[in-house]
């Protein structure tokens, strides 16, 4: 859907309302016709607008003949979005004359801002004033999603404290693509922040809007930095659970295990009992009672020998075995070199 805004306006605390003096071609959610339009209408380049239309364009600017196009990535999802598979698309502006114009080949909650002229003391005076507002606001909302993929974070990770389910698992891997995602998007839009500061085509008029892309920068390296955290905590959350369940695991296995040989035991000696040879006591009235008892006890011996209590005593006093014995040395090598205990 292609609309046709000249209602951009702009209020500088202590300064009289200001109309832009250009007109906005917004395009959101376009389609084949729209693009046909686009192409026609404008003049616009079909390998532009196929660049515009990849979802792994990454961000620039470049100088054609009649305009001049950039490509940044905005967040994809709308402000209101409660899920956390988020990621972020591609956004084409093009500078002709006395008109922008926005391509998107979805809808983003950063050009309904401006459409519905919410924040309105983003310097929008010029077309290049325009584009870096348009910067400076995808920045805000890449912050604001990256706290809220955080406290996502926070919950699913409570969720796991108490049980690890493979729903939770997959949550976490959805948050670090979502992270990945933002991250990639906001270094490429850095890159080109940089390069709009030193490009000579690209001229922002008024000290404001110099400062204000300065401003934008810095905001955008601290997205940068709280994605990169956001990352590596999680990343390391994620190992930390895997080797819980890898422990589990192990745990769950050996108690199997002993488990295993404790039964194996009983069936050895029965099965002594299953062959067509004398045995003792064979003839006994009792003989089942005895075996039965005997394997019974034998079953319980083998379970303490391989018990996990048992064994982290022995671990105990094999090191404290150890420790005596290196103290029990170090005595010895200080009385030989006549040093004193």
């Amino acid at each position: 859907m292609i609309t046709i805004r000249k209602n951009l306006i702009s209020q500088i605390p202590g300064e009289p309302i200001q109309e832009a003096p250009y007109t906005w071609v917004d395009a959101r959610d376009i389609n084949r016709d729209d693009i046909t339009q686009l192409e026609e209408k404008y003049a616009i380049s079909s390998e532009l607008l196929a660049d515009i239309m990849d979802q792994d364009e990454q961000a620039r600017i470049e100088r054609e003949d009649d305009y001049i196009a950039l490509i940044m990535r905005l967040p994809a999802l709308a402000d209101d979005c409660k899920g956390i598979n988020q990621y972020a698309v591609p956004l084409g502006i093009v500078l002709v004359r006395d008109t922008v114009i926005t391509i998107c080949q979805s809808d983003s909650i950063v050009l309904e801002d401006f459409a519905k002229n919410r924040y309105r003391q983003y310097p929008v005076q010029t077309a290049e004033g325009f584009v870096v507002s348009i910067l400076g606001r995808a920045v805000m909302v890449y912050i604001r999603l990256l706290k809220y993929i955080n406290r996502q974070k926070s919950q699913v990770e409570e969720q796991l404290h108490k049980s690890i389910m493979n729903y939770e698992l997959i949550q976490l891997l959805q948050i670090q693509k979502s992270l990945v995602y933002f991250s990639t998007s906001l270094t490429t839009n850095e890159a080109l922040m940089e390069r709009l500061q030193r490009t000579p085509y690209f001229r922002l008029e008024s000290e404001d809007e110099r400062d204000f892309l300065e401003d934008v920068i810095t905001d955008n390296k601290q997205a940068i930095e709280m994605a990169n955290i956001y990352s590596s905590i999680l990343t390391g959350t994620m190992d930390a659970f895997a080797s819980v369940i890898s422990n589990n695991m192990n745990v769950i296995m050996k108690r199997l295990t002993i488990i295993s040989i404790s039964l194996m035991i009983p069936t050895f000696i029965t099965g002594f009992y299953g062959m067509n040879i004398a045995l003792p006591y064979m003839q006994s009235p009792f003989a089942w009672i005895g075996i039965l008892a005997f394997c019974g006890a034998s079953s319980m011996i083998g379970g303490w020998a391989l018990s996990d209590r048992r064994n982290a005593r022995l671990v105990q006093r094999s090191v404290q075995g150890s420790r005596q014995a290196e103290k029990e040395y170090r005595k010895k090598k200080r009385k030989k070199r006549g040093l004193p205990d």
